[in-house]
């Protein structure tokens, strides 16, 4: 997925207008947030602040730890890490306005000088060998065609023995989804894999899985209650506050759950003897 694809899909130049109106909607003093406050509309992915808090337990993040959050959205993972643990986080992401949009947040509530914010590809990360003690990639690598390079680089900036914390999309039974898709408006920019093909590509990278979860089922019965309570329809925050299209999105995402067709994993996976060379080739 090139970078304009990425732009296409997950820019609208109104993020920031969105949520902010969003927040005053929803009664909270823009000038004085507090973390918790931007919970509801900042976790992109499924199970939202739940998938998140399990995955940093799993991975055993402490405020000693050097984070990486490897496409980061609008930065509601390095928020909570930040936040709760009083670790240092970078966070990266493709799409320029989220970064912008991410930065902007992390100073209303006070984080900015616990977490940087920069563009880049996950692919081809700016930033020193075992620089990192932990990296987590959320709903990310949906987007990714060559996982190759995308582990690669995760496994180079790791030190020896830090933590890749996953929770991510797999394809599952045989079949059609329907799209849009929250991580793709169209087939063209979605590169799912099934789950053995994705626990393969992380290994091959120099990883060795220490946990490896589907969650599809907890996943599935929480979307399909909220998209049977229409809860996000009516509360001020929530990812429909800026992402187009977001009811049809997540209920094409609860039925391929639901059908099988789409899986949930959650993973944890240890980066063992020195990195890979940076083109992630073997």
């Amino acid at each position: 997925m090139s970078t304009s694809d990425i732009g296409a899909q997950y820019a609208t130049g109104l993020s920031r207008q969105s949520i902010e109106r969003a927040l005053t909607a929803a009664g909270k003093d823009v000038g004085h947030l507090a973390p918790a406050d931007l919970g509801p509309l900042e976790d992109f992915h499924t199970l939202g602040r739940i998938a998140t808090g399990q995955l940093a337990e799993l991975a055993r993040v402490t405020g000693a730890d050097r984070v990486l959050d490897a496409g980061a959205g609008i930065g509601g993972t390095a928020r909570f890490l930040a936040a709760t643990y009083g670790c240092q986080v970078a966070a990266v992401d493709l799409t320029g306005e989220y970064c912008e949009t991410a930065g902007w947040l992390n100073k209303l509530t006070g984080l900015d000088d616990k977490i940087t914010v920069r563009q880049a590809d996950v692919t081809d990360l700016p930033f020193a060998d075992a620089a990192f003690d932990v990296v987590t990639s959320q709903h990310v690598q949906m987007n990714v065609a060559d996982k190759a390079r995308l582990y690669a680089e995760a496994r180079r900036v790791l030190a020896a023995g830090g933590r890749l914390a996953l929770w991510d999309i797999a394809a599952g039974e045989p079949g059609e989804i329907d799209f849009p898709l929250p991580w793709a408006d169209q087939p063209e920019r979605s590169h799912l894999v099934s789950a053995p093909r994705l626990r393969a590509a992380i290994e091959a990278a120099g990883f060795t899985v220490d946990h490896w979860a589907d969650l599809t089922g907890d996943a599935a019965t929480l979307m399909e209650a909220v998209i049977s309570a229409r809860a996000f329809a009516r509360a001020p925050l929530g990812l429909h506050a800026f992402v187009p299209g977001f009811a049809v999105k997540a209920a094409n995402l609860t039925q391929g759950l639901a059908s099988g067709r789409l899986r949930v994993i959650q993973a944890v996976a240890l980066a063992g003897g020195a990195p890979g060379p940076r083109d992630g080739s073997s």
